[in-house]
């Protein structure tokens, strides 16, 4: 198992975690570790970079949207290796996490997570986001690929007055504000030590009659 303490140091930057979340962060890392050695999860090998780049960047992220507004329930689409659903779940472990992975090995490795973190507020949707039949009043996308259509698809997943949260490279939030015309930003936080990464949220507009 991954030293908590260890954790906790890299953590610093981004979140203080109590010493359960902690001891929950330190076996999903192991898990991380060595399914990325039989299927592709991650490009970041490293545990201490794996710590600061998506766990470090999830919790950041839950941190900032749980101060805006608790949600009641949310979906993460283009869950891939879980992030960053998965620290959100920890983090609010009120509310019910949806995992949307069309990816059917990268699920497997979702269910294993939830499993051995016993988190019974994350389920796992094991298909495309376009097929989910629900909304959520908040929906969270992070590092997926075809950007442009994702995001088309996450919105409509927001339920109107919901709010969906980017996090993308501070290139994209131009794009990202030209591609939804329906949503009202706000002003992006940037990543602490993130190269550029941003946390971007929006509201869905309520339209009338």
């Amino acid at each position: 198992m991954v030293d908590i303490t260890a954790i906790d140091r890299l953590l610093q930057p981004y979140a203080k975690l109590d010493e359960q979340q902690l001891r929950l962060t330190s076996i999903y890392i192991d898990l991380l570790l060595k399914w990325n050695a039989r299927i592709n999860l991650t490009a970041v090998r490293d545990a201490d970079e794996i710590v600061t780049r998506h766990f470090g960047e999830s919790f950041f992220a839950a941190g900032i949207l749980r101060s805006q507004a608790v949600p009641q329930n949310a979906i993460d689409v283009g869950s891939g290796a879980g992030f960053p659903g998965i620290p959100l779940a920890i983090s609010m472990p009120h509310i019910q996490v949806t995992l949307i992975e069309s990816n059917q090995k990268k699920s497997t490795f979702l269910r294993e997570v939830i499993s051995a973190l016993k988190l019974k507020n994350v389920a796992v949707f094991s298909g495309r986001g376009e097929d989910y039949p629900d909304q959520a009043d908040l929906v969270t996308m992070r590092a997926v690929e075809r950007f442009e259509k994702a995001l088309a698809t996450a919105i409509e997943l927001v339920e109107p007055g919901g709010r969906i949260a980017l996090m993308i490279g501070a290139s994209q939030a131009v794009l990202a504000k030209a591609l939804s015309k329906d949503v009202e930003w706000n002003q992006p936080a940037a990543v602490p030590v993130g190269h550029s990464r941003i946390l971007l949220v929006g509201t869905k507009e309520v339209k009338v009659g």
